[in-house]
């Protein structure tokens, strides 16, 4: 049993999946923008678990496996490989390790990702949900690129920083409610989480 420092916090696994990256050829832009992003979205206390690793399904496979029932992450983002070519695998990889599918992410995603180019129906993320005898956790398939990772995490915001499209970090707090995880609290400036009113948690006294 792995043990948390706060009853709250969240343990993220952070997986960039890219064979030039995982040989030292090329610097890894993956979790750093992940890392960034969260850090200034989340308001409750988190930690990551971070790999980088090559396009290979059978390793992929086994790290989101390793995160989730070792690790005990709550919610796992990758980061690469979701795209046609022959070696973007992590859609399939990502598959094997769920029990349930969460097909909305993905199709939000790619609407979120049309709005700025047409090949985004080229993409293939999908999200699934692991679940294990005592725990649970959400796995989420990102773009490769930070610009792309910030924009459908967050969602596109006009002039006024109004919402023109919701990004999916909105649903995943209460997503990891309904399986048992801990309570997320975000920065609303950058991604205002959104729960049911009778799942909002009453501010502590004090």
């Amino acid at each position: 049993m792995v043990a948390r420092s706060h009853p709250d916090e969240l343990r993220v696994g952070l997986v960039s999946i890219s064979d030039r990256a995982s040989q030292g050829t090329y610097e890894d832009q993956g979790i750093p923008a992940l890392e960034a992003w969260l850090g200034g979205a989340l308001a409750s206390p988190w930690v990551t678990q971070t790999r980088l690793i090559p396009d290979v399904a059978e390793g992929i496979t086994a790290t989101l496996i390793e995160l989730v029932d070792t690790l005990r992450c709550d919610l796992v983002l990758t980061t690469g490989g979701t795209g046609p070519a022959r070696r973007d695998v992590t859609p399939e990889a990502t598959l094997r390790a769920g029990t349930r599918e969460m097909p909305g992410f993905g199709e939000q995603m790619r609407q979120i990702s049309l709005r700025f180019v047409p090949t985004a129906i080229l993409s293939r993320q999908v999200a699934v949900i692991r679940e294990t005898a005592d725990h649970a956790a959400l796995i989420i398939n990102l773009p490769g690129q930070p610009k792309s990772i910030k924009e459908t995490l967050e969602g596109l915001r006009d002039a006024d920083g109004q919402s023109i499209v919701p990004g999916i970090f909105a649903a995943v707090p209460y997503c990891i409610d309904l399986i048992g995880g801990p309570y997320i609290e975000t920065n609303d400036a950058v991604c205002k989480a959104f729960r049911p009113k009778n799942a909002i948690r009453a501010p502590k006294p004090g």
